[in-house]
């Protein structure tokens, strides 16, 4: 067998794009070139990786069978490219970090870690991708991450979950609200308020919902948005409720838009999670990323 890696690059980027154009435009090649490897790796494997419809090109399942096997060993490919590629050349070899983080931590805690440690390492470079929970831990699933750090909890077998640290969170209202400045507020009049909360799937949702619902019982009211910043805005506005982390209101804090309310509840605090293929080692970059004793 004479399979390339060159033959796996063109198979992924055709994946992505949908036809031989669009891939040889992104990598840069032909298209005659593009099809033409291509065709020799499904001969080289003996089967179709993809279904034709007219010009364009959908995987079929062995071609989805190969999607992560392929991206796994690029993956190695280019991490042995980037370690070792400037040995020779005498230059600094650069630490290449990719990493997924759900919203909250992506927008509001990693740009000032990302800070420290580029300050610190220069040759360090850090790709970070930000999605909601279950988007973080499908691209970890799928190694187009190295690591995630998520706000809610993952059970998938195949990922090593592992806590992170505490993050703070805070009953928040309107500067202009009535229970602004009211004190310890009672569970009951918590209850009946309308809630600002985010999408089913974000770990900021999944983290609120145990964080009140033990003492709340359940939302009266809820509106549901599609981002932080939403919620913010909104919570600012009047329209209700919200609980947030920390992190993310301290502008709004600052500015007096919003108030953290005094409650009857106990400090609410979520449990952050760092995750990983279990076939992936903590590589040094991300441990000084994220703060990662040496075990």
């Amino acid at each position: 067998m004479h399979l390339s890696l060159r033959q796996l690059q063109i198979f992924l980027a055709i994946a992505e794009t949908g036809s031989t154009t669009a891939a040889g435009a992104r990598l840069p090649l032909s298209q005659s070139a593009t099809s033409a490897a291509l065709a020799e790796l499904e001969a080289t494997l003996g089967v179709p990786l993809f279904d034709r419809l007219g010009k364009r090109l959908l995987l079929n399942d062995t071609g989805r069978a190969l999607l992560d096997p392929a991206r796994a060993l690029l993956d190695d490919a280019a991490q042995i490219e980037h370690r070792f590629g400037g040995a020779q050349e005498g230059r600094p070899l650069p630490a290449r970090v990719r990493l997924g983080a759900s919203t909250t931590i992506g927008n509001y805690l990693m740009p000032e870690r990302m800070a420290h440690c580029l300050a610190q390492w220069p040759a360090m470079e850090v790709s970070l991708r930000i999605g909601n929970t279950r988007q973080v831990v499908e691209a970890v699933l799928r190694l187009e991450v190295d690591a995630g750090v998520i706000e809610g909890p993952c059970h998938e077998s195949e990922l090593e979950v592992l806590p992170w640290r505490e993050d703070p969170l805070l009953l928040l209202a309107g500067a202009d609200h009535p229970l602004a400045r009211r004190r310890r507020i009672p569970v009951a009049t918590l209850r009946a308020q309308r809630w600002l909360l985010r999408e089913v799937g974000s770990g900021t949702r999944e983290s609120v919902e145990q964080a009140l619902l033990p003492h709340l019982g359940g939302f009266e009211q809820g509106v549901q948005l599609g981002s932080t910043e939403a919620i913010k805005q909104g919570a600012a506005a009047g329209l209700g409720l919200t609980c947030l982390s920390r992190s993310a209101v301290q502008d709004q804090l600052a500015l007096g838009r919003l108030v953290a309310l005094s409650t009857v509840l106990p400090p609410l605090s979520r449990p952050l999670y760092r995750i990983r293929h279990r076939g992936r080692p903590w590589s040094q970059s991300l441990r000084r990323l994220l703060e990662l004793d040496a075990g």
